[in-house]
């Protein structure tokens, strides 16, 4: 398999985890974003969208991080749920972070680390930052009493739902301020094979500094 991914993107992250996790056989595709190649034509020709990441496997070309992860789960039976009631709950925390959690931290961390100061719209990252609070209010207290999103086990919602919280560059967030999120993202990153997003795929912002 083949992942089109940067070392910065944490959609991308969460799906280099979880063909770690699940133990496919894969190679990352360094897509140079910062110098317009999720842009340029050729890229499109993968994927119209223009964004990582994109998800290769034969005939099979996929885009979007949701439907990755949702790939790499049924494909391997594996981080799914161990229930069709654990199924949904699980697809459910899914829409919650694409909608509510990583999007929004996204685009934060983007316009508070990459994009030059005078060029950053007023008041929006003080207003993303509030809505991510309430976001954070909600993840901290649904992992109050539990090791992992959904039962007993790691699941595609731990990756969605983690994938940009192990970055550096700041935007808001302090572990120290969530400690159940903090326990949480200890215990993904005790899985075997768990690397921080610079050193599981090519890109990284000191190659820019």
């Amino acid at each position: 398999m083949k992942l089109y991914c940067f070392g910065e993107s944490g959609n991308a992250y969460k799906c280099a985890l979880a063909l770690t996790f699940t133990k496919l056989d894969w190679e990352p595709v360094f897509v140079d974003f910062f110098k317009g190649e999720a842009r340029s034509e050729a890229f499109r020709a993968i994927n119209p969208m223009g964004e990582v990441p994109v998800l290769v496997d034969g005939p099979v070309t996929l885009s979007q991080s949701g439907v990755i992860l949702d790939y790499i789960s049924s494909k391997t039976g594996q981080l799914g749920g161990r229930s069709a009631a654990e199924r949904r709950e699980v697809l459910r925390w899914l829409f919650w972070d694409n909608h509510k959690l990583s999007t929004q931290i996204g685009t934060t961390r983007f316009l508070s680390n990459f994009l030059a100061p005078d060029k950053r719209p007023e008041g929006v990252i003080p207003f993303l930052q509030g809505r991510l609070k309430a976001a954070y209010t909600v993840l901290n207290d649904h992992l109050a009493a539990r090791a992992w999103m959904v039962g007993d086990a790691p699941t595609i919602a731990d990756l969605s739902c983690c994938g940009y919280l192990y970055y550096p560059e700041p935007y808001g967030f302090d572990r120290a301020d969530w400690p159940h999120i903090d326990r949480w993202l200890d215990g993904i990153a005790a899985l075997p094979g768990w690397k921080h997003p610079y050193d599981m795929m090519p890109g990284n912002p000191s190659d820019r500094a």
